[in-house]
């Protein structure tokens, strides 16, 4: 008898026996998740917010001195010198699918080729650069969360085809005072292969020195006019 009661105490201690319970009890009927419709055939899903998608269409951006400037054609915009954009709309968590394209013929070296940026809430840059058979320090190649986090690893296509990331942005979360209570954090997939896992931001990005939080709400996002002509097309964003 006290062999019995010894294994079956270890039975209940090990997970091996259970008392029986209902299995509604474990079912969440709180909240119902909404109805979309995923995107096909590189069409966003249905509760996308479509910032880039006409040929000619920049009603969603700004400079940072008035109207948008850059080039439109084909359904793409490109970088042509008349400074960074911005979207007029402000966001915080998201998720944002951008796909940019550096040019085909290949100019200068490091951080002089295809060198572009997006940043989200227009403080956290990830890289765009062209980073095929092109040497850099790592935390400043395409992909990286610059000067913070180099890519796991490279998956850049040659120049001139088009790229792709999708990002998912969990804004940083502020005290009254202004301290950082949550850092922000981001995960990017380049071309379907995932580059940064669940990075925690350490403050917004600078090209040179420590990063550093200041207290913000939801912030437009921003692509980098860097003098290289790179192309961006299909950008659409859902918020979270």
């Amino acid at each position: 008898m006290k062999k019995l009661l010894m294994l079956l105490l270890a039975g209940c201690l090990s997970g091996a026996f259970s008392f029986a319970q209902d299995p509604k009890d474990t079912e969440d009927w709180s909240k119902k998740p909404a109805i979309i419709t995923p995107g096909c055939n590189h069409n966003p899903p249905s509760d996308a917010i479509i910032l880039f998608r006409k040929a000619s269409d920049l009603s969603n951006w700004t400079s940072r001195s008035g109207e948008a400037k850059w080039k439109t054609a084909c359904r793409k915009m490109t970088v042509n010198g008349t400074g960074d954009i911005l979207t007029k709309e402000k966001f915080g968590n998201c998720q944002l699918h951008v796909e940019f394209r550096t040019p085909s013929k290949v100019n200068g070296d490091g951080q002089g080729r295809g060198n572009s940026g997006v940043y989200i809430q227009s403080l956290y840059e990830v890289q765009v650069l062209d980073s095929y058979i092109n040497e850099t320090y790592y935390n400043g190649q395409a992909g990286s969360v610059y000067k913070q986090s180099p890519p796991l690893v490279n998956a850049s296509r040659k120049p001139g085809k088009w790229q792709v990331y999708d990002i998912v942005f969990h804004a940083p979360k502020f005290a009254s005072d202004g301290s950082v209570t949550k850092p922000a954090s981001v995960t990017v997939f380049h071309n379907g292969v995932l580059i940064q896992d669940h990075f925690e931001l350490k403050g917004a990005t600078t090209y040179a020195g420590i990063p550093k939080y200041q207290a913000h709400g939801d912030m437009p996002l921003l692509l980098q006019d860097h003098g290289n002509p790179v192309s961006y097309r299909n950008v659409w964003i859902r918020k979270l």
